[in-house]
């Protein structure tokens, strides 16, 4: 059982890393594996409507014409049972990092042809700092593009600055109760 894990946040060490970890730990725990992969560390390219209909390769062929390091990370979720995302909220909504993958996964997820993305289980993971008061703003948001891309979106999971430690705890045990249940 695998489990991969994007992190939309460059602070390896801040609360969005911690989060994901406190799941992951839960996760292997129960036996499962799985990884972080942080998105602001890697060449990830936002959308460029490529035609002048606003779509590509994505749309015809299930792909992206860019090249950058987007087809690895296609294949990641692929290879994973359950696809994870992560991260912090700004603004109220989901990080530069997070969007610029997202854009262009739903759109690769969109092709009717495209396996190994469709019905996959996924969960998200928004972590707001500050007030705290944009983290069930953007779990709504990353559940709906979730849901475009057409994965099982087994649980999403707001979390502030002032519950964090709590949510730790809860996360830790639904990277338990996941890798039981898949």
């Amino acid at each position: 059982m695998k489990m991969v894990i994007f992190v939309g946040s460059r602070g390896k060490n801040g609360r969005t890393a911690s989060a994901s970890r406190a799941l992951l730990e839960g996760f292997v725990e129960a036996g499962g594996e799985g990884e972080l992969v942080f998105l602001p560390d890697l060449n990830i390219e936002r959308c460029k409507q490529c035609q002048d209909d606003g779509w590509g390769t994505c749309r015809s062929e299930g792909r992206c014409s860019q090249e950058d390091d987007m087809p690895t990370l296609i294949e990641k979720i692929k290879g994973a049972d359950i696809v994870v995302f992560a991260t912090p909220v700004y603004f109220g909504s989901l990080s530069e990092s997070t969007r610029a993958f997202l854009d262009r996964l739903r759109r690769i997820a969109w092709h009717e042809k495209q396996e190994g993305i469709a019905g996959k289980k996924a969960l998200g993971i928004c972590v707001a700092g500050g007030g705290g008061g944009g983290a069930s703003e953007c779990t709504g948001e990353l559940g709906r593009i979730l849901a475009t891309c057409r994965f099982d979106v087994v649980d999403m999971v707001p979390a502030r600055r002032q519950n964090l430690d709590l949510k730790l705890e809860v996360l830790k045990l639904t990277g338990k109760w996941l890798a039981n249940s898949i």
